[in-house]
């Protein structure tokens, strides 16, 4: 979801939570999660007094949605205390670790960055699998040192006063004779599954023969596009250009059209061959109460917590049962519905985390012009 970088102010709002480990400082309190293999969603009572966690993620309604469905009643059942901070940054991260100074507990990133960091050198414990409990999570979203923090669509909405003949698929969004107009993606400094799988898809490539990618042939279907682009740099500026009606096509994250058409933008989503991404939660090595934040991880797979975080924020839920009560508009965007399923490809987290680096060099380069 959030991949960029924004600089949404520090909320620094206490809520609670905590734990301890072998690895945990000798000052941190001990704790009993109780006997028996780990059942998700849940947390022993009152097993956390004495602890805090700190949870960090992206800021805006996605935060506060994760705080009110996961972190506060998490805090409530447990006697932990939960703080926030935000927003997510990569490089904090990574010095808070080799400074073995971690202050962030649980952190919320981009599932490439994610699978980056499993591993003797990545920056994110493996999980503790007596501890967190993914048997209803999407198996393709679980990662050796980390959890789906929800799924959503990476998908193409269109204008629906622009175009009345509705565009239909990747085909059009790169057909600037049949469907004249700004076409909005992402140019921050970050690279992502989406323009580049949109382009080869729209060239012809079977969605089943997608990866590896066959980047050079998609800067080749990119390139002239590029007169009709603009670019967003934030969630909430894709957000707004869709509003103002300044893009009439737009390449963005299925909870910031949600909202755009929920504050009344006129338009519409184009599932098919919208890619299927996920945010994920990793807990940084070096963390002081690594028990304890895996015990948050487990509960914030619960399907009760994953239905509210849904309802509150349009994300799609990750745990197989959790049945969120969704007004109509919402229910446009929940990637989980099989009919809308069924349409999207997933995208290949593994194939980008091997060849982020290198990609991100040649995008930023090309974003320069």
């Amino acid at each position: 979801m959030a991949k960029n970088l924004v600089k949404w102010p520090v909320l620094g709002v206490a809520l609670a939570w905590g734990l301890t480990s072998c690895q945990a400082s000798a000052s941190a309190p001990e704790i009993d999660l109780g006997s028996g293999p780990a059942k998700v969603g849940t947390i022993k009572a009152n097993s956390l007094k004495g602890v805090t966690l700190t949870l960090t993620s992206w800021g805006g309604v996605f935060q506060d949605g994760q705080v009110k469905a996961a972190s506060d009643p998490f805090a409530a059942e447990s006697g932990a205390t939960m703080l926030q901070d935000g927003p997510t940054e990569y490089s904090k991260v990574k010095a808070q670790v080799e400074g073995k100074n971690v202050t962030w507990d649980i952190v919320d990133t981009d599932v490439i960055w994610a699978s980056k960091q499993c591993g003797p050198d990545g920056l994110f414990m493996d999980l503790d699998m007596t501890i967190v409990d993914t048997s209803h999570a999407p198996a393709n979203l679980v990662g050796k040192c980390y959890i789906p923090a929800m799924q959503y669509g990476y998908v193409v909405v269109y204008n629906t006063t622009k175009y009345p003949t509705p565009p239909t698929g990747w085909v059009d969004f790169f057909d600037t004779t049949k469907f004249p107009g700004k076409r909005a993606i992402a140019g921050f400094e970050d690279i992502a599954p989406g323009v580049f799988e949109g382009a080869l898809l729209a060239d012809g490539v079977s969605p089943d023969k997608l990866y590896p990618l066959d980047v050079d042939r998609a800067y080749k279907k990119i390139n002239p596009l590029r007169s009709s682009l603009i670019y967003w740099k934030t969630g909430a500026e894709s957000e707004q250009m869709l509003e103002s009606g300044e893009a009439d096509m737009a390449l963005v994250w299925s909870g910031r059209a949600y909202a755009a058409a929920k504050n009344g933008a006129k338009i519409k989503p184009v599932w098919n061959q919208a890619l299927i991404i996920a945010d994920a939660l990793g807990v940084p090595k070096n963390a002081k109460n690594p028990k304890a934040a895996f015990a948050y991880l487990n509960y914030y797979l619960g399907a009760t917590q994953q239905a509210k975080l849904s309802e509150l924020t349009s994300y799609s839920p990750v745990h197989d049962e959790a049945k969120p009560q969704l007004d109509a508009v919402a229910k446009q965007y929940l990637t989980t519905d099989p009919q809308i399923r069924k349409q999207m490809i997933p995208s290949n987290s593994e194939w980008w985390s091997k060849n982020y680096d290198t990609e991100l060099v040649r995008w930023l380069d090309w974003l320069k012009g």
